[in-house]
């Protein structure tokens, strides 16, 4: 079993298994770099790629009290981690690798 390299941020829950995806930042040659946020799978039905539902809270000024608003980002599934629907992860972001793919999954958040 081949060792996971140091990406940069300091990460809790590295994945176990290895993988041979060229696109993986543990395992490929995938740099990482930029925003980090916080989401739950709201679809993992595409290859290596995984819909990310971000939820958030926006401040209406006029009313002066926050409203709940949500936004959608694909983000790259790397086989290692292989997160399913409903699992709790944090991406980052990279290059582009694909028209509407600029972030990658970097691990899965345990509760």
């Amino acid at each position: 079993m081949s060792e996971t390299k140091n990406i940069g941020v300091p990460v809790s829950n590295p994945p176990t298994r290895t993988c041979d995806d060229v696109n993986c930042p543990y395992h490929g040659s995938l740099s990482v770099r930029g925003r980090i946020f916080e989401g739950v799978v709201e679809s993992a039905k595409m290859q290596k790629t995984a819909v990310i539902r971000r939820d958030f809270l926006h401040y209406d000024r006029k009313y002066k009290r926050y409203e709940r608003r949500h936004g959608k980002v694909s983000a790259h599934n790397p086989p290692c981690i292989n997160a399913k629907e409903g699992d709790r992860v944090r991406a980052m972001e990279c290059r582009k690798l694909a028209k509407s793919v600029t972030f990658v999954i970097i691990e899965t958040i345990v509760d």
